[in-house]
């Protein structure tokens, strides 16, 4: 019983540990411009990498269904060690971009067999309460994305090597953490059987498949925010020179603040239902989406951070609870395929989100272009809105 208090905080770290790979590059960005000469579009093409392999990761996890074959601990404890391996290949001197960009999509497609795996081992562990577990878990995501920039501004005073090697330390000891104090839980049913149509026979489930449609469309606003929100702190610093911004710690803070709402999030949805507090956080980000221009015309320094912070609460708050939903919503033969297919397909619309702000941010004014963002959200609460319509029955002909 003691062991038992003990998984979802070991989970919560371990998750918290190994997806600080994640932004590992982009917290030490501006160093790697300078020391390998790369130019500024380098940020997005460094974020979509590591997407890159995420999405071969998880298309090749769900397709072999890894996560529900074979025990889910060891997966966790094997795609660690290796993503904290390649992740720690950056402080290598003679890499170039493309070198840079190997690395991070190889960390890329281990991160699937953190990220969704750690899902399918809390839904192993917690049949009752998955939206306040996933809320949690989702929460350490947060903050161990966010991570590497609070990690270069603590370690200003050292190479931004150190950085790098700090994550791989802590992905490692994760993994580690997972497989030693998390065995495989009561709710688990291994799949004995490689069916290659599992991985899409889940959409057929329109329940399913609503949660996954709303996923999709918060999938697009919010890598893309995350990315961005460096640079969106340093348009708002060239358009109002007085404005002097720690960048590294701001980053972390409006990205880490996520962490709290998905925990909050996960609370209010046990008392008000996980689809009705999904639905108010993704149309909230939306509004965000659509009247961030306004954001850039305010004198108020505390306004606009104030701004940030309330986006990077509600961007992520839902994330936790379209997983609850798909996990719901799919068979438990194969959670964890169906949670690693929706996680690829997701992924893969962070990329062109990121890459269209990327082309964007080079044509026109910055300041108009997170507008954008909201496409996806407006989508995902169309599909959301039509499913929790009731249904009207036609009154029969007699």
């Amino acid at each position: 019983m003691k062991q038992s208090k003990l998984i979802l905080p070991i989970i919560v770290i371990s998750q918290f540990c190994c997806t600080s790979l994640w932004f590992a590059g982009n917290g030490v960005m501006a160093d790697l411009m300078v020391n390998f000469n790369l130019k500024e579009s380098a940020l997005g093409h460094l974020t979509s990498a590591v997407q890159f392999g995420f999405i071969l990761g998880t298309l090749i996890f769900a397709v072999l269904a890894i996560a529900d074959r074979f025990s889910p601990s060891k997966v966790f404890l094997t795609c660690a060690l290796l993503g904290s391996l390649f992740n720690a290949g950056l402080i290598w001197e003679g890499n170039n971009l493309s070198s840079i960009l190997s690395l991070r999509f190889i960390t890329g497609f281990f991160l699937a067999g953190i990220y969704p795996v750690g899902m399918k081992i809390a839904a192993d562990h917690y049949e009752k309460g998955l939206g306040k577990s996933l809320g949690f878990l989702v929460g350490a995501l947060v903050v161990g994305t966010a991570f590497p920039h609070l990690a270069k501004e603590m370690t200003g005073a050292f190479p931004w090597k150190s950085v790098m090697v700090l994550t791989s330390f802590l992905g490692a000891l994760g993994g580690l953490l997972m497989f030693i104090m998390v065995p495989d839980g009561p709710y688990r049913k291994p799949g004995n059987k490689l069916e290659i149509s599992a991985s899409f026979d889940v959409f057929r489930n329109h329940k399913f498949r609503s949660a996954a449609i709303g996923y999709f469309g918060h999938m697009w606003e919010l890598y893309a925010f995350w990315a961005f929100v460096p640079i969106i702190l340093r348009t708002y610093s060239v358009k109002h020179p007085e404005a002097a911004f720690n960048v590294p710690l701001l980053s972390f803070l409006i990205i880490g603040v996520g962490g709290l709402a998905c925990v909050l999030g996960g609370y209010l949805a046990q008392k008000l239902g996980t689809k009705r507090i999904a639905f108010i956080a993704l149309l909230l980000s939306c509004g965000c989406s659509l009247f961030s221009p306004l954001m850039f015309l305010t004198e108020s320094e505390s306004f606009f951070i104030g701004f940030l912070l309330f986006w990077g609460m509600v961007v992520i708050a839902d994330s936790p609870l379209f997983s609850t939903l798909v996990a719901q919503n799919a068979s438990a033969e194969i959670k964890g395929t169906a949670l690693t297919i929706v996680n690829c397909i997701g992924f893969s619309i962070t990329i062109i989100s990121i890459q269209l702000l990327n082309v964007l941010q080079a044509t026109i004014n910055p300041i108009y272009i997170y507008p954008i963002l909201g496409l996806g959200p407006i989508l995902g609460l169309i599909v959301l809105y039509k499913k929790n319509k009731p249904h009207q029955t036609k009154p029969k002909l007699h």
